[in-house]
């Protein structure tokens, strides 16, 4: 009996070890390949770092779909099932179910700060003498909230746009507006302030950035937004694992988006400073 024992111990313990490890369960990421701060190819962006924390903390790897972030990207992965979950997506948005948010931003002035211009606020006068930057939105070059907050003031023909897509060949395309500042090709340029934050300190000429008032222009044009992940409708066990892990790993999530220049208003819609230099 003992023998016996002996040997199906030891035909057990064979098998196991001959047998193969288990593969790692993958996180498939919906993403962009040239769209920096938010995603690139070689995951230089915070939403790349961000699908690694919540790998890691899923015990998955991450995998990536790629496709130019505009008209029909989530058609063409999300909804296609190609992948899983899109990293960055305003938590009103109605194309996808969507986590807690995990941060809130601001469209922010970006200005040079030798040119002391203090522009604060949507009806500062001085914006009808200024030239404006504001950005354009996908291949029918639509209209950002600045760009129609500006018009509904009659602040048109001094306007500049600049399309977020950019010319895709060259790398970093939502870059142009910030890069416009620093040149003084515009006096001030109205732009989302994830993207304004990071590319300003990347400028040759300190830049500084202030939160465009009123945060809601009348009757209803927001210009701050909660940004949460988003999944298919259907994959709820998936919001739910994504939420328990933004509640777990708030501190790291705000100590990533930081280290990002992304500007964050907090829940009573107090902001910090942000400003920014090289």
């Amino acid at each position: 009996m003992r023998e016996g024992r002996a040997a199906l111990l030891v035909a057990v313990t064979a098998t196991l070890g001959c047998a193969r490890p288990q593969p790692m369960a993958a996180l498939r990421v919906c993403a962009d390949p040239n769209n920096l701060p938010f995603s690139d190819s070689t995951g230089a962006g915070f939403e790349n770092r961000l699908a690694t924390l919540v790998a890691d903390e899923m015990k998955a790897r991450v995998e990536y779909t790629w496709w130019a972030q505009r008209r029909g990207f989530i058609r063409n992965t999300l909804n296609a099932h190609q992948c899983d979950v899109v990293m960055g997506v305003p938590t009103s948005f109605e194309l996808t179910a969507v986590t807690r948010p995990y941060y809130r931003s601001s469209y922010v002035f970006v200005s040079r700060r030798d040119r002391e211009l203090r522009v604060r606020s949507l009806d500062d006068s001085a914006l009808r003498r200024l030239t404006v930057g504001v950005q354009l939105v996908g291949d029918d070059y639509a209209n950002a909230p600045p760009a129609h907050a500006l018009a509904n003031r009659g602040i048109v023909t001094n306007v500049r746009g600049y399309n977020v897509q950019g010319d895709y060949r060259q790398p970093s395309p939502p870059a142009r507006i910030i890069d416009a500042v620093a040149s003084g090709e515009v006096d001030i340029a109205v732009a989302w302030g994830p993207l304004a934050g990071y590319f300003a300190t990347r400028e040759a000429v300190p830049l500084d950035l202030v939160p465009v008032s009123p945060q809601i222009d009348l009757p209803f044009l927001p210009f701050v937004f909660d940004i949460s992940m988003g999944v298919r409708r259907a994959d709820s066990t998936l919001r739910d694992t994504l939420n328990a892990i933004l509640v777990r790993r708030r501190a790291s999530i705000d100590s990533l988006l930081d280290s990002y220049g992304v500007p964050l208003l907090n829940a009573k819609g107090a902001t910090p400073r942000v400003t920014a230099s090289r």
